[in-house]
């Protein structure tokens, strides 16, 4: 069985999503990538490099130089004629090109799977994560998305992947890219930070949100996170969120800082190592799958967590 996995690149370096969506492939069969933008041989070596590679497909063309899923879904439709199954990473970019590719297709796409039982048989999360559904296709060619923090990432050295230039086919002048703002912070992106502080509504307001949270980040070396709540509140931008409709994340620590644990903000974090509570509600959710619960005024520990560390 042959697989085709979409690499997500920034341009210059492979992202970490494409590491654990090249070990879900791997069980699956022979893996070979596909590497779509412009100006993009920098980012085809390293993805070469990649452990259990086969094959890198590269396609360099200015159509595919933001991503944009009206362009890059033909090109994997006319690489599908020779591969099995089409795997991309669950992120804002796999979730816009795989429903795209499944159309043309004409095959059900299998979303966000968790596990690779056989060939044809994945598991995925129902209902916010409270539920597991076992998933079989019987669709000649699969398509499907993959949660980056259900699977080990792959070694980023010791493949020695061949590497193909692959024909463009082109612009197909459906959408047309305009601009993009993008947050830029010294602190680490969320979806590969190893330590994350995250902070509710409980702190208040937005400045009592960056007073409380962001020294004891600093202090230790984390990402920002943000409940949804939070956000709509204005507490935190909207690149801060974690859960079912923001980030799903999986660090080794996770620190929820006045945040009550709703199934939807555990849907985005309940798979890390270690959790870390902090609520002056002992009854709240958060506690049920905490591994450290602290009880009391979150004004009163912050400051004094962060001076202590």
């Amino acid at each position: 069985m042959k697989t085709l996995v979409w690499v997500e690149h920034d341009g210059a370096t492979v992202k970490d999503a494409t590491l654990a969506v090249v070990t879900a492939a791997a069980k699956l069969g022979e893996v070979h990538l596909l590497v779509a933008g412009q100006d993009v041989d920098g980012v085809a070596a390293e993805a070469a490099k990649i452990a259990g590679v086969g094959k890198v497909h590269v396609a360099d063309d200015a159509a595919f130089a933001h991503a944009l899923a009206e362009n890059v879904a033909p090109l994997v439709v006319e690489l599908m004629g020779h591969h099995d199954a089409f795997l991309a990473p669950a992120t804002t970019n796999g979730k816009n090109i795989a429903p795209r590719v499944a159309a043309l297709l004409d095959v059900m796409q299998i979303s966000d799977i968790l596990s690779v039982e056989s060939d044809d048989t994945f598991t995925r999360p129902i209902y916010a994560g409270n539920a597991i559904a076992t998933v079989q296709s019987s669709d000649a060619k699969k398509v499907i998305t993959v949660r980056g923090t259900a699977f080990d990432k792959a070694a980023t050295e010791g493949g020695s992947g061949e590497i193909e230039a692959v024909s463009s086919t082109g612009d197909r002048g459906l959408s047309t890219f305009k601009g993009q703002e993008i947050a830029k912070s010294e602190r680490p992106e969320l979806t590969s930070a190893k330590i994350i502080v995250s902070g509710g509504r409980a702190l208040g307001s937005s400045e009592q949100f960056h007073a409380l949270i962001d020294p004891l980040a600093d202090k230790l070396g984390a990402g920002v996170g943000a409940s949804r709540a939070a956000v709509d509140a204005g507490y935190a931008p909207n690149d801060y969120q974690v859960g079912q409709t923001g980030k799903i994340v999986a660090p080794e620590v996770y620190v929820a800082v006045g945040i009550s644990g709703a199934i939807q903000h555990l849907a985005g974090m309940k798979d890390s190592k270690t959790i870390v509570a902090i609520n002056k509600d002992e009854d709240a959710p958060i506690f049920q799958v905490a591994d450290l619960g602290l009880v009391g005024d979150l004004f009163k520990i912050l400051p004094e967590m962060t001076e202590k560390l």
